[in-house]
């Protein structure tokens, strides 16, 4: 099933945001996002936002009557087409996407309904006849999420502690918080991905314990399960996100894996480019446990803990890191 999420939008201001924030959650390319709407229900305006947050400075307008519009972002040079059929019966639709531009990276199209379609990503914009304003409907189609029961055969599968696993519960649940949050804000994110994302990020997080060190393993652990050395030999030389992330993509689940991948304090801030990174690496650095606290008192936390172990370092880091996270996208705790 499709991760849908629904905004209110009150204008075309708010519409121009919100499409700029889509293009803070993609995984996949090449892709199609597909726009279905009445006439003036602001397509266009949704995918000029959209456009202007992947660098197109051009002027954008619905290629109505050109049927195609072909834009390239400053940097990377990737190419975004856009495709209008509005004109066209539904046999030349379909011959049209046939028989168009085949080399993007990614294809907007408008009024997709010509042509049977529905894109990775589709976007739904409708009036309503009593209020000011219009109502966004995003369904994601772009990539797969497990299971709650494959998540519960995987944990079995490692024999994964159960504070570990309440603390995957704890991020997920609050990753998945902050998400909607961001939907109400009109931000476009993905609530279904962030809870599942968080459930999972620690699922290998054994591959770190070791003597003498911070990350040493809880007591009740002192005798770990044969199944953790295996698992540390699969994975040698990796620490628990980079292991976490290849167990996931070796599973087919490999968006979701770059969302997992970065959520530790060893890579950079430039690391965590979609909302997604950023919100489970935020939620990951407010949660004690399975508790949800504030930076500062997670961060007291970590310095006692980790006092004169070689982690005690990563403390400032990951404050500073988060910190940042919470202020860029206006998190209030």
């Amino acid at each position: 099933m499709p991760e849908t999420v629904s905004i209110w939008l009150s204008d075309a201001k708010s519409t121009h945001n919100t499409g700029r924030s889509l293009a803070k959650t993609l995984y996949r390319k090449p892709m199609t996002i597909t726009l279905s709407g009445e006439l003036g229900a602001g397509k266009t305006t949704f995918l000029q936002g959209f456009l202007a947050e992947m660098g197109i400075s051009d002027h954008v307008v619905s290629p109505t009557y050109a049927l195609e519009q072909q834009y390239f972002t400053p940097e990377t040079e990737e190419k975004i087409v856009h495709i209008d059929l509005y004109r066209l019966k539904e046999h030349q639709a379909k011959q049209f996407l046939e028989e168009s531009e085949q080399d993007f990276s990614v294809r907007c199209i408008e009024w997709p309904e010509r042509a049977g379609i529905q894109g990775d990503i589709h976007i739904k914009l409708s009036e309503q006849a009593d209020k000011e304003g219009r109502q966004l409907e995003v369904s994601f189609r772009d990539f797969p999420l497990p299971e709650q029961s494959q998540i519960d055969s995987w944990r079995n599968e490692v024999e994964l502690p159960e504070h570990i696993i309440a603390h995957c519960n704890g991020v997920g649940a609050f990753a998945k918080e902050l998400g909607v949050q961001m939907v109400e804000r009109g931000i476009i994110t993905r609530p279904n991905a962030l809870e599942v994302a968080g459930k999972l990020h620690d699922l290998l997080r054994f591959v770190d314990f070791r003597d003498g060190s911070g990350h040493e393993r809880a007591k009740e652990d002192e005798n770990p399960p044969g199944v953790w050395k295996e698992i540390q030999e699969r994975y040698s030389g990796m620490r628990h996100e980079p292991a976490c992330a290849t167990f996931l993509e070796e599973q087919g689940f490999c968006e979701l894996a770059s969302i997992v991948a970065v959520h530790g304090l060893r890579l950079p801030p430039e690391s965590r480019v979609t909302l997604e990174q950023k919100l489970v690496y935020y939620a990951d650095k407010r949660m004690m446990v399975d508790k949800t606290v504030s930076l500062q008192e997670r961060f007291a936390d970590f310095a006692t803990r980790y006092k004169g172990k070689p982690e005690e370092t990563e403390g400032n880091i990951w404050y500073t890191q988060a910190k940042t996270v919470e202020e860029e996208l206006g998190i209030t705790e």
